[in-house]
């Protein structure tokens, strides 16, 4: 069938218009030629007299056909709407025929052949049309491939859900079997072809038409109405999928291809939060942005935000080789602003001096940081290093180099941390603060958020990953809650704290509720169609199973230290009040904590990093995995005394221990 089917669909479009036409003059033809039949009992020859009916119908027929807009309508997307076209096009047709017929009173045409004729020309019409869209349309190579399709109601029946159900059409996966939607004025009716349903009464529709899944298609609808729509489709094992937003449709056409799967992003509490653009643009501008740790989550995300403000030029800095390469790309192939990839770490003094002497940058956001609890838990020298020490050089380097402005990424995890990674992100913040108050002339803020969707080591992707391999779901306690917002919403609030910072602020979001993790995971599996298996349902599909709480992890999240946060221009941004530690006593004690890192010596430097940050409450003892391993080996050879680690004070009970523990309940 596609060895007949694939050949007619290249052809081009005005080859296939003549072709139609070609096709509608025979139905002309052979119309007349029944309808003399039907009149006279014979058949007869068409040449002589009875010729002119024929050239008087094809004259009448395909100008009509044309001004109705049969030739339009692709032939293989024929479906239920073709009919009413049809009919209009063929009336119109057979009021002239007839009307011409009657009042020149043709020899050996009878006047009951402009009645009889039309009627039978829409047959016709109707039946080549529907035919010939089932056998292009793929219907019958369905049939012959025999393979079940889903079978699929499109919940909203606007443009966008009649637009989808033709895409689908044309699928040999899928079936439509209606539309759902709750303006009642069109509940009952036929929408080409297809009945639209209330959802007042989903499951039991659902049963009787046998559905697999539930297509969205309300780019128009509030988050609201959205949430509300999820909420109910929850439970109904079908697999729920969406289309993108009103402006992701705005300039095309609905394709099948645009549907994607349900995310906690459409299951957000409130509506994301919008950037003031012409502030944005107005500070970002015709400057040399400079954005660290570039190839990241946030970085990338943050150097397309950038870009659409317009900057002279944007420096890339990113350590991982990849990383950088990718986001150089991927931005090289959507602007013309000057991209410039810079491989180097905010260690490195001598590199970051060299980029900032080099390209005297105006703004700097600060993405770069380990971000993952467990395993800087487990790493705590190196998320020092990094977290602490390079964010000091870089923001000493900005003030060096005249950067008017400097924008750090933070986290909600430094808000009474209870790990490393959280307790470094707050000393970071207390580094920016402190130089802030010095009036170095550079402007520094900080960006406060919770836990960015589909950002490396997000728990959105490994869900959905503990799904598609059938599960189990694993969550680390049954009650733990989280922040979520989107990786361009957090990008946008950065850029946006760049505009609004007149130094020294910690910005952060009005993030509505906390999500409960386990509810995440619930929604998660019900919409995809499965059931949560449970002691109340042991024929489930997917358990959700608790594994303890990982090193460092809290329980509840929080934005603010303090309770007093101050309104900002922005109607969904606050700004926090804390303290902070002068920088000319804060300096000389990260030199010490720096002297300690470098030097090996990991309890002392955490019993630093708890000192200089107060509301630090450590949930778990962790020594480093390395400079673990190398003391117990020089333990074990009797050379600990010439091992510096094993000089270290507060080393020698680890060194000694037996068994060794890497991680112990405080």
């Amino acid at each position: 069938m596609r060895l007949i089917a694939d050949p007619l669909l290249a052809l081009p479009r005005g080859s296939k218009r003549m072709m139609a036409a070609t096709i509608d003059m025979a139905l002309c033809a052979l119309t007349i030629w029944i309808a003399f039949y039907l009149r006279l009992g014979y058949f007869i020859s068409l040449a002589g007299r009875p010729s002119v009916a024929v050239v008087l119908s094809i004259a009448l027929a395909l100008p009509a056909f044309h001004v109705a807009g049969l030739y339009r309508m692709a032939f293989r997307r024929a479906g239920a709407e073709i009919i009413p076209v049809a009919a209009l096009a063929c009336a119109a047709y057979g009021l002239c025929y007839v009307t011409i017929i009657s009042a020149y009173a043709f020899d050996r045409i009878p006047r009951t052949i402009g009645i009889v004729q039309p009627i039978l020309l829409f047959l016709a019409v109707c039946g080549v049309r529907l035919t010939v869209g089932y056998v292009l349309g793929g219907g019958m190579q369905r049939r012959l491939d025999a393979k079940p399709r889903s079978r699929v109601l499109i919940y909203g029946a606007g443009s966008s859900g009649r637009q989808l159900a033709a895409a689908i059409s044309d699928s040999r996966e899928s079936h439509v079997v209606g539309f759902i939607d709750d303006d009642r004025s069109i509940q009952g009716t036929r929408i080409n072809g297809l009945c639209v349903y209330s959802a007042d009464n989903l499951a039991a529709l659902i049963a009787s038409k046998d559905v697999d899944d539930i297509l969205l298609a309300l780019p128009s609808a509030s988050r609201q109405r959205r949430n509300e729509i999820i909420q109910d489709l929850r439970s109904l094992s079908v697999s729920v999928r969406t289309l993108p937003g009103l402006m992701d449709l705005a300039h095309g056409r609905v394709e099948a291809s645009d549907l994607r799967e349900l995310t906690i992003e459409d299951l957000l509490s409130r509506d994301p939060v919008d950037p003031d653009i012409d502030v944005v643009r107005g500070k970002v501008a015709g400057k040399t942005v400079l954005v660290t740790g570039a190839g990241g989550s946030i970085g990338s995300e943050l150097c397309r935000q950038i870009l659409a403000a317009e900057p002279a030029r944007i420096l890339l800095l990113e350590q991982s080789e990849f990383a950088l390469y990718a986001i150089d790309r991927n931005l090289g192939e959507v602007s013309q602003i000057e991209i410039v990839p810079l491989l180097g770490s905010i260690t490195d003094a001598f590199r970051v001096a060299q980029i900032m002497e080099a390209w005297r940058p105006d703004i700097v956001f600060h993405a770069a940081a380990y971000k993952h609890v467990p395993l800087v838990e487990h790493n705590p020298l190196e998320g020092l290093r990094n977290n602490v020490i390079g964010t000091r050089l870089i923001a000493e380097m900005a003030t060096k180099y005249g950067v008017k402005d400097f924008v750090l990424v933070s986290t909600d995890k430094a808000v009474r941390p209870t790990n490393i990674m959280g307790a470094t992100k707050r000393l970071a913040e207390l580094i920016l603060q402190g130089l802030a108050a010095e009036k170095t002339g550079t402007r520094f803020s900080m960006v406060r958020f919770g836990n960015v969707l589909g950002s490396s080591g997000s728990v959105v992707p490994l869900f959905r990953e503990q799904i598609r391999r059938g599960g189990p779901v694993t969550i680390t306690h049954r009650d733990i809650t989280r922040y979520f917002m989107t990786i361009p919403e957090a990008a946008q609030l950065v850029v946006q704290a760049s505009a609004m910072a007149s130094g020294g602020e910690v910005f952060v979001l009005d993030m509505g509720e906390p999500v409960r993790i386990a509810d995440l995971a619930r929604n998660m599996i019900e919409l995809c169609g499965l059931t949560v298996r449970s002691a109340a349902n042991p024929h489930g599909d997917i358990e959700i199973v608790t594994i303890g709480m990982r090193p460092g992890e809290k329980l509840y999240e929080e934005l603010l230290i303090g309770n007093d946060p101050r309104t900002t221009n922005h109607p969904r941004i606050m700004m926090a009040s804390e303290h902070h530690i002068p920088w000319s006593i804060l300096e000389a004690q990260l030199r010490r904590l720096e002297m300690l890192i470098n030097t090996g010596a990991v309890v002392p430097a955490r019993e630093l990093l708890c000192e200089l940050v107060k509301e630090y409450q450590p949930a778990s003892e962790v020594v480093d995995l390395v400079l673990l391993h190398r003391t117990s080996q020089s333990s074990l050879s009797q050379g600990s005394a010439a091992d510096p680690v094993a000089d270290t004070p507060g080393m020698t009970n680890a060194a000694t221990a037996a068994p060794i523990q890497l991680t112990r309940a405080s």
